[in-house]
């Protein structure tokens, strides 16, 4: 009996290593990704349940019609077991969606949901490559307003595409939050002619049979929203920075004027790595438009400017190359940590050119000192409907007052150090305010708070510290 009952035991042991042989994947519990990023201020963006790796984007467009025609590969890893998954894609028409070469079935839900089910559940930490057709109008899929400018044409026939925090779900299928950057690329093709901006590096353009086809690529991962492109009839210039970086500048018809400012981009960006260390993107230049729209953006390495830029807007589209587009931010609660920065810039570049910043900020202290409505907005924390108000103006009298608290060598180590823990990936504001008290070498965050969360004047301890103190 014993014999036999080891013998037992040794066969149900075997059976039990065969059960799970580690050449056998483990059972799988497939489950839809989520609908949404985790962005509290905008719950409905993005999606859970993969992280996009790449997006290659092939766009065909008549600006007769305004039609745009387009051909979509997102390559993605799982990052659970996924039964289905969602992208963000407004308004255009979906012809047919394949995932890793196999048709999927495919539904529409909200304003911008795109649901997939592939064909077979997609195991966590595999790697996978999502194809969408669709066409449509861009320019007729309806836009929040304010800093989301939507799929635009120009007077002249052309096409633009502009907007903060929504842009790039207008024209291709994407995971719409900052949280998920990606490589990027774009092949479009265009009537004969007409000439198309993105962003990244160019790879050269062709024209055969009366259509130009032009491919611009982005290694550095990119949040949605900064992607971009613009077509136009094109005045453009080529040129590098003295490392190489190409330079391509464009500029649209009725703002070739502005060329003399854009001549200084190099001025510009060797200023601004005196501040911030070396330029973490692939290229640089800017796409003008001779539109009157009321804001600029920082589309990464080739800002997109309003008709009425000039040099200041120059420099703060050109600081985000590091503050929101290198160093992206992981929830619009802490756009201070791309707007503040961008701004404090402008002062930057005023000191440069003999401007006393002290006395500057003591002037617009004495001016806003009475006002309410000022010292009232935060600047971290602000809420959805306050998003981008006090960033500008508050939010540079806060970064000045913040250097004068470390002094120069501190606060040149923060702006370092910042852009160079973070490069290529994103930044929350309570990493920033762990930096900020481990250069001070003491505990700022009373500063901090009173500063860029509070919502009355400061403190006088804290309104003129260091050399600002009467």
């Amino acid at each position: 009996m014993r014999s036999r009952r080891i013998a037992v035991l040794a066969l149900t042991g075997v059976l039990a290593l065969s059960a799970c042989s580690p050449d056998e994947p483990p059972p799988m519990h497939p489950a839809p990704g989520a609908s949404g990023g985790g962005d509290p201020y905008f719950p409905d963006d993005g999606n859970g349940g993969y992280d996009a790796l790449d997006y290659h984007v092939d766009v065909g467009y008549d600006p007769a019609s305004g039609r745009l025609d387009g051909d979509t590969t997102v390559t993605a890893k799982a990052t659970q077991d996924l039964s289905s998954f969602n992208l963000d894609l407004r308004g255009l028409d979906v012809a047919s969606v394949d995932v890793d070469g196999q048709p999927a079935r495919f539904t529409r839900e909200k304003q911008h949901e795109l649901v997939v089910t592939p064909s077979g559940p997609l195991r966590a930490g595999s790697t996978f490559k999502t194809r969408v057709r669709y066409s449509g109008v861009p320019a007729k899929t309806p836009h929040e307003g304010g800093p989301e400018n939507g799929w635009a044409k120009t007077e002249d026939g052309g096409a633009y595409l502009v907007g903060e925090p929504h842009s790039a779900s207008f024209w291709y299928p994407v995971n719409e939050t900052p949280r998920d950057k990606a490589t990027f690329s774009v092949t479009a093709h265009v009537p004969e002619g007409w000439t198309v901006l993105s962003n990244g590096r160019e790879q050269g353009n062709t024209t055969k049979d009366g259509k130009t086809t032009t491919t611009w690529t982005e290694p550095n991962p990119i949040a949605s929203y900064l992607t971009t492109i613009a077509i136009d009839k094109f005045t453009v210039k080529r040129s590098a920075l003295p490392d190489g970086t190409p330079i391509v500048s464009a500029y649209a018809p009725g703002a070739e004027a502005r060329e003399a400012t854009g001549d200084r981009l190099p001025e510009v960006i060797a200023f601004l790595e005196s501040k911030f260390g070396p330029y973490p993107q692939s290229a640089a230049g800017g796409i003008y438009l001779d539109e009157d729209i009321h804001f600029s953006l920082e589309t990464q390495t080739r800002p997109t400017y309003a008709k009425w830029a000039e040099i200041l807007t120059v420099v703060h589209e050109n600081a985000h190359q590091w503050f929101g587009d290198s160093v992206s931010l992981n929830s619009w609660s802490d756009i201070c940590l791309n707007e503040c920065f961008a701004s404090y810039a402008q002062w930057l570049w005023g000191e440069r050119e003999g401007q006393n910043l002290d006395d500057r900020y003591r002037a617009a202290i004495e001016i806003t000192r009475g006002s309410t409505d000022f010292w009232a907005q935060k600047l971290v924390d602000m809420g959805q409907e306050h998003l981008f108000q006090g960033v500008y103006d508050k939010g540079i009298l806060a970064m000045h007052a913040l250097r004068r608290e470390l002094g120069e060598p501190a606060f040149a180590t923060l702006l370092h150090d910042w852009v160079t823990q973070h490069r290529g990936a994103n930044g929350t504001w309570a990493e920033f305010e762990k930096l900020v008290s481990r250069v001070a070498g003491r505990d700022l965050s009373g500063f901090l708070a009173d500063w860029f969360k509070g919502t009355k004047l400061p403190a006088d301890r804290n309104l003129y510290p260091g050399a600002l103190r009467p």
